[in-house]
């Protein structure tokens, strides 16, 4: 692939805006074209940043020569479909998180991606923090032991009334796929897929998880504590507990600016972000990294590991309850 890469952007919400402010900061990046559902919204979000081509339908953008990767930034129950279209266009994918409503279809848009030698990779941005990858490291290397514990949270206060789409069941709303979808990516970070789980959640009366708490259990004995909540604002934080020692990170673990490493008979030890934590550089550096390189997938962020982490999803939706419509007559996956 030439040294430029072609990025089209599929939707124009916050989460678009913020990846493309500071996609175009980046060294041999070129967003050439937009998509939305309406022409009005792709247009303002062209002008806005600059962006020569403006669709008011997705299949103009998949079908531009120019593109060569699409980042999908749809809710989650769109997922599926535009990640398949681009893909079945010729298109690398950049997928938001979580990756699709289920793991089903997951793997279905791992399948397509593998069998036409396709990029696909599924945006988690804490995953290619250089931070949160230092943190991963030490573990790895037994800095703090065998891990025992791992502890995780992400809540928001809100209120969001019934009609956000945080509680709306079409669209994949509730407080996991959004949100617990972090704290699950960080114990298996660390841990791999795990053995069991268990859960529990407050159901809203639209039938999504409100506030939800997992135990995850692995059969080495290590065990992790996770909640995700629409309305409480937990600390964010996280902490991993070796037999060795500890590690904890402070509000965002998500984003982390420091966290510090706490070891048996040693002075704690304090490991300091040296730039822009909150930003998504990282991801989009990482997925030209792998284009360059002529890449199907991404070893920080590997296909197996988004498809683990949609299989640990589902069981936690499968304990609590909670089944989108699109799911009708569908059997765990």
């Amino acid at each position: 692939m030439r040294e430029t890469v072609r990025w089209g952007i599929l939707a124009t919400g916050g989460i678009a805006e913020r990846f493309t402010t500071d996609l175009l900061t980046l060294d041999g990046a070129e967003v050439v074209a937009v998509a939305s559902r309406t022409e009005a919204s792709a247009k303002s979000f062209a002008d806005r940043f600059g962006i020569p081509r403006a669709y008011g339908e997705w299949a103009g953008l998949f079908a531009d020569e120019d593109v060569d990767v699409v980042y999908v930034a749809t809710p989650h129950h769109a997922h599926r479909e535009a990640a398949g279209l681009a893909l079945e266009a010729g298109k690398a994918v950049l997928c938001e998180k979580a990756l699709t409503l289920n793991a089903r279809e997951a793997q279905e848009l791992v399948t397509l991606a593998r069998d036409r030698g396709l990029f696909l990779m599924e945006a988690m941005w804490m995953y290619c923090n250089p931070l949160v990858r230092r943190l991963a490291e030490l573990v790895r290397d037994g800095a703090i032991g065998e891990v025992r514990t791992v502890q995780a949270d992400f809540g928001l206060e809100g209120p969001f009334d019934a009609g956000h789409r945080l509680r709306d069941p079409a669209v994949g709303g509730g407080a996991l796929l959004d949100l617990g979808v972090y704290p699950v990516s960080f114990a298996q970070l660390l841990l791999g897929e795990p053995d069991t789980v268990q859960a529990h959640a407050l159901i809203s009366p639209e039938g999504v998880d409100l506030n939800t708490g997992m135990l995850l259990g692995w059969d080495s004995g290590a065990s992790a504590l996770l909640s995700c909540s629409l309305v409480a604002d937990t600390p964010l934080t996280a902490s991993v507990t070796g037999t060795l020692g500890r590690i904890d990170v402070p509000r965002g673990f998500f984003f982390p600016e420091r966290f510090t490493l706490h070891r048996h008979g040693l002075a704690p030890e304090e490991f300091v972000s040296t730039d822009d934590p909150h930003s998504f550089r990282h991801e989009a550096a990482e997925v030209m990294r792998c284009l360059r390189s002529g890449g199907t997938e991404s070893p920080l962020v590997p296909l197996d590991g988004s498809l683990a982490v949609m299989r640990t999803l589902d069981a936690v939706r499968e304990r609590v309850g909670v089944r989108y419509p699109q799911e009708t007559g569908l059997t765990p996956a």
